[in-house]
């Protein structure tokens, strides 16, 4: 009977597998610099040779990046689901803006259901922050530009997205990070004209969502996520019908 020898393991195989499981779980993110090499080497308790290995077969691998003098990134390219061209179609395209709203129904309400089974101690911290400077955009109503409208809403639910503890809907989710803020800067406007209540409902919807999270209640918080989606997209829907009327009156009237 053969037996097969027994590879010993190298050091710098274990500093690739921590380095990936940390930006797997999201806590290095996509284009963030790793701490000086000397400093990264202490932390771990391992000699800098076996470091700078371990550095070499992540950039081999595509998951890091190395600056000539400027230290070592994250390759950014992990943190784009879609490219800047490809956010501008998506961006411009009413069909687009409803298979994001979709997309993002399914999506947001998995991420509340997970966070408020698994967030920890931190994570409801974080998502506290979040909540609090989303809530503040609406207090400050008309002293605000959409876009910090816009990238607090995302960041509120970019923080949901961390406390699921799913790597999958956390990579997805800021890959998208710039999708959605887009998307909320885009129909906002369009939305607090079409309906007056849409901002109290906005604000109520999001601390229920908040609230949900915080408590644990992992089925209210996916209800609650599913219908502050569809409230959206009936608003929405409702935008894009009052559009085409005016068109159409204004095509007649032109005749």
């Amino acid at each position: 009977m053969g037996f097969d020898q027994i590879r010993q393991r190298r050091l710098s195989d274990d500093i690739v597998e921590q380095l990936e499981g940390m930006i797997l779980e999201g806590t290095l993110k996509a284009g963030e610099r790793l701490p000086a090499e000397r400093a990264l080497a202490e932390q771990f308790g391992v000699s800098r040779p076996s470091l700078r290995e371990a550095i070499q077969k992540l950039i081999a691998k595509g998951l890091l990046v190395s600056r000539q003098g400027g230290g070592n990134y994250v390759a950014t390219s992990l943190g784009s689901t879609f490219s800047d061209p490809l956010l501008q179609l998506l961006e411009s395209n009413p069909d687009a803006q409803r298979d994001l709203l979709e997309f993002r129904h399914t999506l947001e309400a998995s991420c509340a259901y997970y966070a408020a089974l698994r967030a920890t101690d931190m994570d409801r911290e974080r998502l506290r922050v979040a909540f609090e400077r989303l809530q503040d955009c609406y207090a400050r109503a008309g002293e605000i530009s959409r876009a910090e409208e816009g990238e607090a809403d995302a960041s509120f639910h970019l923080a949901i997205a961390e406390a699921s503890h799913n790597a999958v809907l956390l990579h997805t989710i800021r890959g998208l990070f710039d999708l959605l803020k887009r998307n909320v800067v885009t129909n906002i406007g369009g939305m607090y004209k079409q309906r007056s209540e849409t901002r109290d409902m906005l604000i109520g919807q999001h601390r229920e969502l908040y609230l949900a999270i915080i408590e644990g209640r992992a089925e209210d918080a996916r209800g609650v996520a599913s219908r502050h989606l569809m409230y959206v997209q009936e608003v929405l829907e409702e935008v894009r019908q009052e559009v085409q009327r005016v068109a159409r009156a204004e095509r007649r009237n032109g005749l």
